[in-house]
């Protein structure tokens, strides 16, 4: 088919997520034909530079040779194993082993999903489970965090804390609250990260004593909160929320779904520092998105409570592709690049480099926050860098910027409300920065040339 050929069928067949779909069909899709490292090429043979990996996804870089010839060979061997009646493949339980011996020593069991939306689903199931089965059917409600995501499955996206996906869906549900986000640029004490600590910690406190800790079951948090707009919580967060939890006897789930697979620098965000949840959710990086997989970890002492509740009959949850024997082959070939091939050591090295190049555009007039952890970041932009005033979303900007960086051979996330999200693989080169950094400011001088855009920073 050509191009055009496959735009309108695009346009007539094919449902995209998370888009406005009038506005898809105008625009039209944007095909990707190739990919290579940090590169992509499209159907127009524009070569684009890969800012955000995808999805956060593709943290090793595309074409990896390595992770083709694990797939490739899996699907001469075994293209597929049921996990039901008892059967097994020898990839899923290697990767099994091999994460369980990564993951914080407080998990011990890991569930094979399909992604990171149903990871949070089978967490959000297993845990009511837990609490029937060791007596305390009360404990029904959960917390998240104010713009955080947390999937996009009938209960996640209840948990996740973004309007849009809670819009005509009837969500959240009346199980399902929030606390707010530890956000230092939007706080009232952006400069004192112990007060932004002692907040989270206080509204967590508050909001368990407004619902009775006899009734909450469990808060879920990103280390790294990624659509919520990259917001990255002062050091000690994860820690001192993740003693609350055990404080108020309330399961601590951490969403590892972007943050994991060295996004952040180590191969899971809790290790920076020190926190071993209740559960914990992974997806993305886990394959690098070669093939679809998430993951859910677990406790012992949440596995055994529900074998010991269900000892004669089945625990009714599952998925066909649950622990593929393709996807488990590309996970582990993934294990081995990220730590025998030196991508987390590679990653870690240019660490600074990408945070020194965000924190330069401090200085663009559009630019008024950049924050950052390992290979994932985000700049803030604002009409008024000393009152932090946004931009009246009728300027489009988060569509301008994106167009505009198409045309200048760039990909990263333009939030909707003005935030840039960066999360470039972990096999990019120095050279590979250099040039993010040279087109993202040439797309922000773009933008920042329309008449309306300098009117609204002199307004």
């Amino acid at each position: 088919m050509s191009v055009g050929s496959l735009i309108d069928a695009d346009r007539q067949f094919l449902i995209h997520p998370v888009v406005d779909y009038r506005a898809h069909e105008a625009q039209g899709a944007r095909i990707l034909t190739h990919g290579s490292g940090g590169w992509v090429r499209d159907a127009n043979e524009q070569e684009l530079l890969d800012g955000f990996s995808g999805l956060w996804c593709v943290n090793t870089g595309y074409g990896q040779e390595s992770i083709v010839q694990a797939a490739t060979e899996q699907l001469s061997r075994l293209p597929y194993a049921t996990g039901y009646f008892s059967f097994a493949s020898a990839p899923a339980i290697t990767l099994a082993q091999k994460l369980i011996e990564l993951t914080p020593p407080s998990l011990r069991h890991v569930y094979f999903s399909l992604g990171g939306s149903d990871a949070i689903d089978a967490a959000v199931r297993f845990i009511i489970h837990y609490n029937n089965a060791i007596g305390r059917p009360k404990k029904k409600h959960f917390i998240s965090v104010e713009r955080g995501y947390h999937g996009s499955s009938s209960t996640g996206a209840g948990v996740t804390a973004l309007a849009s996906y809670h819009r005509n869906f009837d969500l959240p549900l009346p199980t399902q609250h929030y606390v707010p986000s530890p956000y230092p640029y939007r706080s009232v004490t952006p400069n004192d990260p112990s007060a932004i600590i002692a907040a989270s910690v206080a509204a967590l406190e508050a909001k368990v004593s407004e619902l009775g800790a006899e009734n909450v079951a469990a808060f879920f948090c990103e280390p790294v909160q990624g659509s919520g707009g990259v917001i990255v919580p002062p050091p000690g967060w994860l820690r001192a929320m993740r003693d609350t939890c055990k404080r108020l006897d309330v399961l601590f789930v951490v969403d590892e779904v972007i943050t994991g697979f060295g996004r952040t620098g180590p191969l899971f965000a809790c290790e920076a520092e020190d926190v071993s949840p209740d559960m914990m959710t992974v997806a993305k990086g886990l394959t690098a998105g070669y093939a679809p997989m998430g993951a859910l970890f677990m406790s012992d002492t949440i596995y055994q409570a529900i074998a010991d509740a269900t000892h004669g009959a089945v625990v009714g949850h599952g998925q066909t592709y649950s622990a593929h024997p393709v996807s488990a082959a590309i996970a582990l070939a993934c294990l081995k690049l990220y730590r025998e091939g030196g991508l987390l050591a590679n990653g870690a090295a240019h660490a600074k480099t990408f945070a020194d190049g965000l924190d330069a555009l401090l200085d663009h007039p559009l630019v008024g926050d950049s924050r950052h952890r390992g290979l994932l970041g985000a700049l803030e932009l604002v009409s008024d860098k000393a009152t932090r005033r946004g931009f009246d979303p009728g300027l489009k900007l988060p569509e301008r910027i994106s167009s505009a960086a198409y045309k200048n051979g760039v990909i990263f996330r333009a939030f909707g409300d003005n935030i840039l999200g960066f999360a470039p693989a972990l096999c990019y080169t120095s050279d590979d920065f250099t040039e993010l950094f040279v087109r993202v400011k040439a797309t922000l001088a773009q933008v920042l040339e329309a008449p309306d855009v300098r009117a609204a920073l002199r307004s």
